[in-house]
């Protein structure tokens, strides 16, 4: 096949260009595949660096094949700098959203409001930074339909553009832990201060392992910025509502495992509280009358 392609009847010159682009192309994808081999080789670094060395490698290999083929092909340009300067005027205003997105992607480099591995919200959209791209970014959702920020398996992608005009949360970024707070009623006759002793034990056990671990974070993140917390210990607040004595819980945790936190907290307020006898949950209750002739007298609104 190759040797029928040298032998079409085309200019030596144009032929002498097409063999250049292709040799050009094959030793750009050579060094590429090369240089990721060498990246990972052994687990010593980190899989964010991988990733971050592997993009860049990328794009370092792609815009230096495009020039140095944009250069073979449009001879008449003087240097790259004014090929790159006419291209770029001609299309700008056509392909403002592309150029935009572009800005973005450097945005996000630069600036890092967010990275790889990073649980964010940017405008209605929350989910895990899973990959950056020239024109996107990629989620793995969390939410929507689903509870306590658990992902719904769902990619999502963002165009880079958006950091410009959508307000971006970080969930892990300057203090990896966010406040979480459960709220439990019990009624009023139940004993509320036993109750958030209980409660507090119980947070306590569960928390005691990643609330050392808050406080090495917390002693970083106030070097880069102005997070001030007094407290890192778990808290119960009370306060008197329709339902009964509703008891807050409000503790640190990490973001990605608040549903594990809530669950397994759950589970040890109900073995604790059920054997109580001067604690009782409270939850509403309703009472449907379908015969209002053969009511029982001691439900009679009337008696």
């Amino acid at each position: 096949m190759f040797d029928n392609f040298l032998n079409i009847d085309i200019e030596p010159e144009l032929r002498n260009r097409i063999l250049q682009t292709i040799l050009i192309g094959f030793v750009m994808w050579l060094i590429n595949k090369i240089s990721l081999k060498l990246i990972y080789r052994g687990d010593a670094m980190e899989l964010r660096r991988q990733y971050h060395y592997r993009k860049f490698i990328e794009y370092t290999s792609f815009i230096i094949g495009i020039l140095i083929i944009g250069n073979l092909w449009i001879g008449n340009f003087h240097s790259v700098t004014t090929f790159l300067g006419l291209l770029s005027a001609g299309i700008a205003i056509a392909l403002k959203d592309i150029f935009v997105n572009i800005a973005g992607w450097a945005f996000i480099y630069l600036r890092k409001p967010f990275d790889v591995g990073d649980r964010i919200q940017i405008g209605e959209v929350q989910g895990d930074v899973i990959d950056l791209r020239l024109f996107q970014f990629s989620l793995l959702e969390i939410g929507n339909w689903v509870d306590a920020d658990q992902s719904t398996g769902r990619v999502i992608h963002v165009p880079n553009g958006k950091v410009f005009m959508d307000a971006q949360a970080n969930y892990s970024t300057g203090f990896n832990y966010i406040w979480n707070e459960q709220n439990i009623y019990i009624t009023l006759r139940s004993d509320f201060k036993k109750t958030k002793e209980i409660l507090l034990e119980i947070l306590n056990s569960h928390l005691q392992e990643d609330l050392k671990k808050a406080e090495k974070v917390f002693r970083k993140a106030k070097q880069d910025h102005l997070i001030v917390y007094k407290q890192f210990t778990p808290m119960i607040f009370t306060k008197i509502t329709e339902r009964g004595v509703q008891l807050s819980m409000r503790y640190l945790c990490d973001p990605k495992k608040r549903r594990m936190f809530e669950h397994a907290i759950t589970e040890s307020i109900l073995e604790r509280l059920g054997p109580e006898n001067n604690i009782r949950l409270a939850y509403p209750t309703s009472t449907v009358l379908l015969h209002q002739d053969k009511v029982h007298p001691e439900t009679n609104p009337n008696r």
